[in-house]
Formats: structure tokens, sequence, C-alpha cells
């Protein structure tokens, strides 16, 4: 390991594990592992387990603490990056928690933190398939829907590090409620979480749709409607909407933005090009200016669950 000349701790905080790793400044991991969060134990606990983790994966790579850079945390929620607070993490349970502060005293390592959208548009703009480009948007597709931005070449967060919630962009006045209280946001429309319950509305509005197939309500996931969507209308009407939805949150954003790319992360993405195609096809047609502007690309995300732990070191980078 003494060919690489800087080594840093990576860390992807989730609501289930806690994702580790040994990061070269050249984006390679040389080793991971993970461990339970335990959120239902409190903030010192998790606190405890990054720092078990931190200290096993520092003890098989062989590396003292004087040899580490330090340590990029991405955690879900709102993340005072500057003070390094997590402000709000709904699936922790906490408030204004000064986790790097904790961190850096039990490690003697510096310590930096991020939303965890933003780690992984840091992540796939540096070793990714944002790499080369200086205005980067990152779409996540998930349980909710997350966002990122890379603005000249660097992470924009906003003011206190609360912004960038392209996941709150109302796309429909007055319509699906969202968790965060208003109705219409990309993210009641958008989700995974979205995308299985308009599945589960177009069974129950037709029980002779071919979705029955899977066997019960219970059994539908956010595939459910990609995977029949050549056998079945429902299952079609389902995914054009969602479609249409998601499409009109990127072109609202790419409208305020104008970006070089916009990258999407989440399983959804799986679904390659009948996703992506539609979405680009309309984002071509609908953008501010049509063609006379510079074009935007939407990608899937290269990186994979890797993003927010690499995007979590390049934070000391």
């Amino acid at each position: 390991m003494t060919n690489i000349r800087k080594y840093y701790l990576g860390i992807d905080l989730g609501g289930t594990f806690i994702k580790g790793g040994i990061v070269d400044d050249a984006g390679k991991i040389l080793l991971r592992d993970k461990v339970p969060t335990e959120s239902e134990m409190g903030a010192d606990a998790v606190v405890a387990n990054i720092v078990t983790l931190c200290k096993s994966l520092m003890e098989k790579a062989d590396l003292s603490v004087s040899e580490l850079v330090g340590v990029g945390v991405g955690v879900p929620g709102t993340a005072d990056s500057e003070r390094g607070e997590v402000t709000y993490a709904n699936n922790l349970g906490w408030k204004n928690f000064p986790i790097a502060d904790q961190l850096s005293e039990d490690l003697g390592l510096p310590v930096k933190i991020v939303n965890d959208a933003s780690a992984a548009a840091l992540g796939e703009s540096k070793f990714g398939c944002g790499k080369g480009y200086r205005h980067v948007v990152m779409i996540t597709l998930g349980t909710g829907v997350g966002g990122g931005l890379m603005l000249d070449g660097k992470l924009f967060e906003g003011n206190r590090s609360a912004g960038a919630e392209l996941g709150h962009v109302v796309v429909m006045a007055g319509g699906e409620p969202c968790t965060c209280g208003r109705r219409g946001c990309l993210e009641a429309y958008a989700s995974a979480t979205a995308l299985i319950r308009d599945t589960k509305r177009a069974m129950e509005r037709d029980p002779e749709s071919k979705l029955w197939e899977i066997g019960s309500l219970d059994a539908v996931t956010g595939k459910t409607a990609f995977d029949y969507l050549d056998k079945d209308e429902s299952a079609r009407e389902v995914v054009e909407r969602y479609i249409e939805m998601l499409g009109v949150g990127i072109v609202d954003i790419a409208n305020l933005i104008r970006p070089e790319i916009i990258i999407l992360g989440g399983g959804v993405c799986h679904e390659g090009d009948r996703l992506i195609r539609p979405l680009q096809e309309m984002l071509d047609r609908e953008i501010h200016g049509g063609d006379i502007g510079p074009a935007v690309k939407i990608v899937t995300a290269e990186l994979g669950n890797d993003a927010g732990l690499l995007g979590a070191a390049a934070l000391l980078m």
C-alpha cells in the first residue's frame, strides 16, 4: 500500500447498515465492510458503531491514524456540513446532532459530513459517469427522491447545507401528499414508494390485469409495472405516468440549472433504455429553447451503491 499517496475513510450511514471503506486518492476502494446501524439504540450508539467499523477497517488495512487524511460521512437527511451537524434525520430520529465532532474526538481524525444524495453526486462526479463535467445534477430514485448538485465543479448545498432538495420540487399542484407535508412533490410521484402505490391502485381498478399473476398486492415491488409493461395495459399506464411525472421534474430542474448531465440513481434505473429513452425525448422536446441551447444528457449512475461511500471519502480530497 506504500505506492498510494493518500488514504481516506468513507462512510455511508444508512438506516439499517453503516457501510464503510478505505479509499485511495484514485478512487479505488481497497477494502470495505458494514455493521448494523442500530439507530433504535440512540445517536451515541450509532457513533460507537461507526468508530468500531473505522477502527476495524484501519486494522485490516494495517493503517495507522497518521496514515489517513480523514473520514467523510454521507448521512440521510439534512446535514449542515459546515458545522458538522445532522440537522434533521427522520429515519434516525436525530435533530441537531454534532456527529462530526464526536467522531473526530473518538477517532483522532478530521471528519466531514454531507447529505447522502450529495455524497452520491460527488462520488459520481469525481469517479463515475459525471467525471469530466462541471455542471452535474444527480437524482436518486429510492424510497424517497434525493438530489445532489455539482455546479462549476463544486458541490452545491445551499444555505446551511439545506438546499438541493430536488425531490420536493412540485410537479402537480394539489397532487399526491408527500412525506414533507406538501402535495404534488416529485417524490410523491417518482419514488419507488410512489411506483408501488400506483401499481397497487392499477391492480385494484382492473381485476383482470395480468399484474395479478404476481399473487397479491403485497407482492408488488418497484419492478412489477415494468415487468408487465409489454404484457398489460394497466402496467403500461402506470409506467407511462411514472415517466411523465419524473420527466416533468427533470425538465423543471434542467431549466433551472441547465447542467451538462443529469444522473439518475436507484433501483428503477436498472430498466435502462425503457426509462432513459422516453425521459431524454421529453427533455429534448420540452427544455427551454429546445435545441437552440446546450443539450442536457440523461444517464444512469455508474457506481451503484459505492457512489455514496466514494463521495463521502472525496469530501477530504
